[in-house]
């Protein structure tokens, strides 16, 4: 597994040159992917205008199809299973921080609510919706090969707004926005960005709601309104997408990734992985080096 760090590399994969902190796909058809799950530490987002993909997402399975959208975050976990001959898309890679460059608050993004699961959604709205989400790429992709100092603000205004169409729509599909919804996914965010940090070597949910100043208790439930999972599931699963990535590194022993992954031993490690993936480090790591 491969983790693709930066645009410039992921894009690299595909033969496209881009120095810039965003990328906006043509929709011509992709004839190849990469063949093993990677990882990328950017926002995505991908729309279908024909034919359809399946997609492992952080170990789960997913179809798209025609007027299907993905919207993930920064260290989703992505594996290409298989795609249609007719299969056409269109991408948006963007950096987190030129999107946020004139904006004050720092959460705006997370302040969408964009993301059903942890990091990312799969959406089908329906052909009206998704003509108005390709017009919008469209003329993103327009205003991408034009010079002026206002620019980058004017690719920035539209970025948001297409981000506004697809917060509403992701709205739509949840069915009912909570009224302190706000405040449930500045905590929300904030909680997963220290799982990030902190899941190697902290997997006890006390040490998280201690870090928000909130209790165990309101933690779950923030956790529970906005996934339907409870904190340990959370911090168990950003710990397997992690240890699926070291998995893909041969140099890597299981006994290393074990230790890097702050397990008292193998077998306890072992024990963990099979739980949730079904089979064993060693014939997952055989299974995806194949």
């Amino acid at each position: 597994m491969k983790a693709y760090e930066s645009l410039k590399e992921t894009l690299s994969f595909y033969g496209v040159q881009c120095n810039e902190p965003y990328y906006i796909s043509s929709g011509n058809p992709i004839f190849e992917f990469p063949k093993k799950a990677f990882r990328i530490d950017f926002y995505a987002f991908c729309i279908c205008a024909s034919g359809k993909m399946e997609v492992e997402i952080d170990n789960h399975t997913y179809h798209i199809g025609a007027n299907s959208f993905l919207i993930s975050a920064p260290s989703t976990i992505i594996r290409i299973v298989r795609f249609s001959k007719d299969f056409r898309m269109k991408l948006l890679f963007f950096d987190k921080i030129f999107l946020l460059r004139h904006i004050a608050n720092p959460f705006f993004i997370e302040q969408l609510a964009l993301f059903r699961n942890s990091t990312f959604s799969v959406i089908s709205p329906g052909k009206e919706h998704s003509l108005r989400l390709f017009a919008q790429l469209n003329y993103l992709g327009q205003q991408t090969g034009r010079k002026g100092r206002f620019i980058e603000d004017i690719i920035r205004t539209i970025m948001i707004q297409l981000l506004l169409e697809i917060a509403t729509l992701v709205d739509d599909e949840r069915g009912e926005m909570a009224e302190d919804i706000q405040e449930t996914n500045n905590l929300f965010f904030k909680f997963t960005k220290l799982v990030q940090e902190n899941a190697w070597h902290n997997k006890d949910v006390q040490f998280y709601a201690d870090k928000l100043f909130i209790s165990n208790k309101y933690l779950i439930s923030i956790v529970k309104k906005t996934t339907g999972k409870t904190p340990h599931e959370i911090i168990d699963e950003t710990l397997l997408k992690e240890v699926c990535v070291l998995l893909g590194n041969p140099e890597k022993t299981i006994s290393q990734i074990a230790l890097d992954t702050g397990f008292s031993s193998t077998s306890s490690f072992g024990r963990f992985f099979k739980k949730y993936v079904s089979i064993s480090p060693q014939e997952y790591r055989k299974h995806h080096s194949l």
